[in-house]
């Protein structure tokens, strides 16, 4: 996903309504979102569905990070060779 550019990509809910096509072909084509505003303030961001599917795998994997430095934090830890371990007996991988 792009970085937002203001020239561009916020537009007001009437001309989204008049231009649909040509918007959702810059949206396809950018991977912005556009930021509609409804009498000049900020109401809803439109976004193409691959754009917010990588928006939401990335969110994902920043929970993903929090929760274990907060388990980590919490002295929830394990040493690493006892989660190989666990890991390569879960995946039935020979030890070598």
């Amino acid at each position: 996903m792009g970085r937002l550019d203001i020239s561009e990509d916020i537009r007001s809910l009437t001309e989204f309504k008049r231009n649909t096509s040509d918007l959702l072909e810059r949206l396809k084509a950018t991977g912005r979102p556009v930021i509609l505003t409804v009498n000049g303030k900020a109401e809803i961001v439109v976004q193409d569905a691959t754009s917010y599917q990588g928006l939401l795998e990335r969110v994902e994997a920043i929970e993903a990070i929090q929760r274990g430095l907060r388990q980590a934090g919490a002295g929830k830890t394990r040493p690493a060779r006892k989660s190989l371990e666990r890991i390569r007996k879960k995946r039935q991988i020979p030890r070598k």
